[in-house]
């Protein structure tokens, strides 16, 4: 599964991989941020929006269908269970807000509190939060 091909819809239990998803390029929706906390709005929304369900519920998961039941509660071996289940995980230049799971896209202008030297720029093209390559970046390359 890559990001070009598979939307995923993480259930309340999965909030800290939305984030490392979305910084991988995929189309991460995270339930709560959508005021979704029940099983069966969770599942109506991934099915409407063709999503692939990521839980670490055994029952969800058996009831939703295409899904990714996780075991850990640890998040460095939820994403290695995530790599066994076939998602592709490297990190993927200006694609998906970290926070809102929007689209990124080049910009010119500099935050601020953007460092010296920073070549490159995105802005999210939703809630105009700002994204470069620094020291946050490399921290989660190396995590994945």
């Amino acid at each position: 599964m890559t990001p070009d091909d598979t939307r995923l819809m993480l259930d309340v239990m999965c909030g800290d991989l939305a984030r490392l998803l979305r910084m991988c390029g995929y189309d991460a929706a995270y339930a709560p941020e959508r005021g979704l906390l029940e099983d069966p709005d969770i599942a109506d929304a991934a099915r409407r929006e063709n999503r692939v369900l990521v839980t670490r519920d055994t029952d969800f998961a058996g009831s939703y269908g295409e899904s990714v039941l996780l075991d850990s509660v640890d998040t460095d071996e939820q994403l290695d269970e995530l790599r066994e289940a076939g998602l592709e995980l490297e990190l993927t230049d200006g694609a998906r807000c970290s926070q809102c799971n929007g689209k990124l896209a080049t910009t010119t202008e500099r935050p601020d509190h953007a460092p010296d030297g920073v070549e490159r720029v995105w802005k999210c093209t939703d809630c105009g939060q700002f994204y470069w390559q620094g020291s946050h970046w490399r921290r989660v390359e190396e995590r994945l």
